[in-house]
């Protein structure tokens, strides 16, 4: 007779530890992708208006560069 161990947790069940981290590692995420967007605004708004032209730019096409890389 072949015996069935049911106590272990099967391939990609995480458990509570598991979404904690998922969880944790989402939060990580979101925070580095607005910083990331933080700096890029900053450095396109220290720009002159003849440096961001030079790269194809004005001024109303920060907010939607900022925003189209999220």
């Amino acid at each position: 007779m072949a015996a069935l161990d049911t106590t272990r947790t099967t391939t990609g069940s995480f458990g509570l530890v598991g979404r904690i981290g998922a969880t944790f590692a989402s939060v990580v995420s979101t925070v580095a992708e607005w910083n990331d967007a933080r700096v890029t605004r900053n450095v396109l708004n220290d720009l002159t208006d003849r440096e961001l032209a030079d790269i194809g730019l004005c001024r109303g096409d920060i907010h939607q560069i900022v925003h189209a890389h999220r």
